[in-house]
């Protein structure tokens, strides 16, 4: 399998994924996502949810789009995924039990995901070319 077929994969797998957890986001893992959200972000907790759920989304159709902006779209989402980085930081800081993430460890575990989905955005809409062998 050659590496465009890979980073097409994974592209498709990751908009997949931002589109259920944008879904989950404004219906059935709302009260989970609402435990993420930082006590120290001016905003209500119920927006914030709702704003970035409806982002997922739009960030999970553009990328199963693909198209000739999914290089933006693939830095769009990285930014994404470090803009609300700090939410696991403070699940992981305040010991906030979501998504089934119930003790420190797994809330520390858990953090060093987020560059990975950083990477991912970035490798499978062609931002990063290093060939995977």
């Amino acid at each position: 399998m050659n590496r465009f077929t890979l980073q097409f994969i994974f592209r498709l797998l990751l908009g997949a994924a931002l589109v259920y957890a944008g879904t989950g986001h404004l219906t059935f893992l709302r009260s989970e996502f609402q435990a993420q959200v930082p006590q120290w972000l001016p905003m209500n907790t119920d927006l914030v949810v709702i704003l970035s759920g409806v982002v997922e989304i739009v960030l999970g159709l553009s990328l199963l789009v693909g198209g000739k902006y999914k290089q933006t779209v693939g830095w769009i989402t990285a930014l994404f995924f470090i803009a609300v980085f700090p939410g696991n930081i403070a699940q992981y800081l305040n010991g906030v039990d979501a998504f089934g993430l119930d003790t420190d460890q797994a809330r520390l575990i858990r953090l060093f995901f987020q560059p990975v989905l950083v990477v991912w955005a970035l490798w499978s809409t062609g931002i990063l070319t290093k060939k995977i062998n």
